[in-house]
């Protein structure tokens, strides 16, 4: 296995003193005061607010002399680097122990960065910019030679690019004054993280600070793409930009058989085209698998699953949707929320994998959603999750 494959877990850096920089006050700060009318509240608003602004130039300062930030988007936290330096990147991989052939996604607060790093956009791409950014889409282009270390690209000939929704993100990328290559700020593998306490648990001591904006929005990482010259798009791994909301941009948009394929994808594979396209990921401490089919079906197995699970001392959890969970016998249960409204389900999903670690759950079970909208999404986590574990049920019980 030459060195592009191998996976970076050197171990935590030594006497390294992760900054915190809680920033909160920025994502819903309202600046417009009626003069001659500003109360004390105001100006102690103003003050945290001025606070917030002086930490989020230190957190920029630290980009720029190549040390590692983790900061929120609108999808979930990101550990940031300079993506032009490749000691910046490498510290990323390290931080997070990740395979180095897995590409990272380059974030820019403005359209005119995008021309520094791509040789080409073409007219389908620029129509899909025009509608989805900034927000959740990732689209993957011909990188421009020097632009990025080759260590974001993973040895491609395309870059990953990204302009996030999220007001800490943009004017933390604006101030740093540089494209910044930032994977989720989780340790490789792990369920991403939606909170910055999130990040704490899995990097603290690991990367150089993190930047506190609340909890991020969507829950899920971003959609990417790939334009190809006739204007299809291809989807590389679905996201907070559904496939409906593409096809009402582009003339045609097509899946990449990488994500219909059955079973998890290996080392041995070749290096993907997109991030969370190869390993598995999102990944909780138990035994985790996903179960579909009719509604009753589902639950007749999962209740007898769990049954088993426990007599044979595990200790145990469930993913339901809200209409369904009070069934459910087990150790813990979490709520992703309405199974007709999956934007709640993408926003709960890492932190119920996450409490599924902090419960000790040993054997876990999530019901599936439809794979329509955003669902497909979801899926492709609890799948990833799950290394694939999927079990289709129609009346059997399990055996």
């Amino acid at each position: 296995m030459g060195n592009d494959m191998e996976v970076h877990d050197k171990g935590t850096p030594a006497e390294m003193v992760t900054a915190n920089w809680d920033v909160r006050v920025l994502v819903n700060a309202d600046h417009h005061h009626e003069l001659g009318n500003i109360e004390l509240a105001d100006v102690k608003k103003g003050s945290a607010h001025q606070r917030a602004l002086d930490d989020l130039q230190a957190a920029a300062a630290c980009l720029r002399q190549g040390q590692t930030v983790a900061f929120p988007t609108e999808t979930v936290y990101g550990l940031g680097a300079d993506a032009r330096s490749t000691a910046a990147v490498e510290a990323v991989f390290v931080a997070k122990g990740r395979p180095s052939d897995n590409p990272l996604i380059v974030h820019i607060a403005h359209r005119d960065q995008l021309d520094a790093l791509v040789t080409e956009v073409n007219v389908t791409a620029e129509a899909l910019m025009a509608a989805f950014w900034p927000g959740p889409l990732t689209l993957v282009l011909p990188v421009r030679p020097g632009a990025v270390s080759p260590r974001v690209t993973a040895g491609l000939d395309t870059v990953a690019v990204r302009m996030p929704d999220h007001p800490v993100a943009l004017q933390l990328i604006a101030a740093a004054a540089c494209p910044v290559a930032a994977p989720s700020a989780n340790r490789s593998g792990r369920p991403s993280p939606t909170l910055a306490s999130h990040v704490r648990e899995d990097l603290d001591g690991r990367i150089g600070g993190i930047v506190d904006g609340g909890p991020t929005g969507v829950g899920v990482e971003s959609t990417v793409v790939q334009v190809g010259d006739e204007g299809i798009v291809t989807i590389l791994r679905p996201g907070g930009i559904t496939a409906e909301q593409l096809s009402a941009v582009a003339a045609r948009v097509a899946t990449d058989p990488a994500l219909l394929a059955e079973g998890a994808v290996g080392v041995g594979s070749p290096a993907p085209r997109s991030p969370g396209m190869k390993y598995t990921h999102y990944a909780p401490a138990g035994a985790l698998c996903v179960v579909e089919g009719p509604p009753a079906a589902v639950a007749a197995w999962i209740s007898a699953a769990l049954a088993e699970a426990a007599q044979r001392g595990e200790r145990t959890a469930v993913l339901a949707f809200a209409e369904h969970a009070e069934q459910y016998r087990a150790d813990a249960v979490f709520s992703l929320g309405d199974a007709s409204e999956l934007e709640e389900a993408a926003r709960r999903l890492y932190a119920a994998l996450r409490s599924c670690d902090e419960q000790g759950a040993t054997y876990i079970v999530a019901e599936a959603c439809s794979r329509e909208g955003l669902g497909a999404a979801v899926m492709n986590r609890l799948l990833k999750a799950a290394g694939n574990q999927l079990i289709q049920v129609g009346n059997q019980q399990p055996s």
